[in-house]
Order: C-alpha cells, then sequence, then structure tokens
C-alpha cells in the first residue's frame, strides 16, 4: 500500500509540503444528483419554486463555493483556479450536477471540483424544501482528472452508483468499496 503523504511524526495529520512539486495544468470534473420528486420538480421545470431559479443559483453557489474549498476542506491548498463550471441540468427523476474545473498548480483540483457539486446539489435542496421534504442527495463522485505525478484518472460508467474505475497511467481497474 503506498504511504500517504497526510501524516506527520506519530499520528498527527499534516497539509502536504507541496513545494518541490512542479506546477503543472490541472483539469478535474464531478458529478452529483439531487433526486427531487414529480411535484416538486413540476414546480421546478415551471420556474415556480418560493426562492427563484434553483438551477441558477445552484450554479452560482457551486462556483463560489469551489474558490474556497480550502476553507472547507481543512487540509486542502488554497489554488489558482483558472477556470470552474458548473451546469445544473433537470431530468426525469431530479437535477444532474456536473462540474469541471481547472488550474496551474502544484496540486490537483479534484476537492474543487466535488466541492462545487456538493455546494450545488445542497443549494437546490435548500431552494426546495419548502415544496418536498424527501429530497435525496445521491451520486457524488469524481469523473476524472489530468495532471500530476499520479496521472490521469476517469471513472469508467457501469450504472448509477456501481460504476469502475479505471487508472489511465497505469492500468488497473479498481472497484469502490
Amino acid at each position: 500500500m503506498k504511504k500517504l503523504s497526510h501524516f506527520g511524526k506519530g499520528a498527527e495529520v499534516a497539509m502536504v509540503d507541496v513545494s518541490a512539486k512542479a506546477t503543472t495544468v490541472r483539469h478535474a470534473s464531478a458529478h452529483g444528483f439531487v433526486r427531487i420528486g414529480s411535484v416538486a420538480l413540476d414546480q421546478v421545470r415551471r420556474r415556480k419554486t418560493p426562492k427563484g431559479d434553483p438551477l441558477e443559483i445552484a450554479r452560482i453557489a457551486g462556483i463560489a463555493a469551489a474558490k474556497r474549498t480550502s476553507e472547507w476542506i481543512p487540509l486542502c491548498h488554497p489554488l489558482p483556479i483558472t477556470h470552474i463550471d458548473v451546469t445544473a441540468r433537470l431530468c426525469h427523476h431530479g437535477v444532474e450536477i456536473t462540474s469541471r474545473v481547472a488550474a496551474a498548480a502544484q496540486t490537483g483540483v479534484e476537492m474543487e471540483a466535488l466541492v462545487a457539486v456538493a455546494a450545488a446539489a445542497l443549494t437546490v435542496y435548500d431552494m426546495c424544501k419548502a415544496l418536498d421534504k424527501s429530497i435525496e442527495i445521491t451520486d457524488i463522485y469524481l469523473v476524472e482528472k489530468t495532471g500530476g505525478k499520479s496521472g490521469d484518472y476517469r471513472r469508467l460508467a457501469r450504472g448509477p452508483i456501481r460504476n469502475s474505475m479505471r487508472n489511465k497511467t497505469r492500468g488497473k481497474t479498481q472497484r469502490p468499496k
């Protein structure tokens, strides 16, 4: 098993020192889903929700959250993000959320992409909770990442939750636990 770099002497956690790492262009994308009941979803489709358009507010919330990832996640480095795109798309049973994040940095932007999706999903929940208390946030996962020493990664789709993953660089297939 690979030694994790977030541990100092003993069991204390530490922010990884990335000062010796090369700055490279990094990209990451993530996915999430917000399951909403049909009555509430119909109101979202017609943009008749009590707080306004949840899709546009969620998109903006995801962008804002990605820029503040190091404030959400204690050991994340603040990064000079060069691009963030968040999409909230109506589907049959809810809202599908995707994010794409880019930076020229010494460490990856996976967490920024995941935080963008999580914040956007929570915003959809907040915007629609008056219409449906049974909303579920599901399927938040990393879709792909490029750049950096560990190489590229792309999740291969094989169903809604139990997807296989393949590391392009090493050619190994990994399965979620």
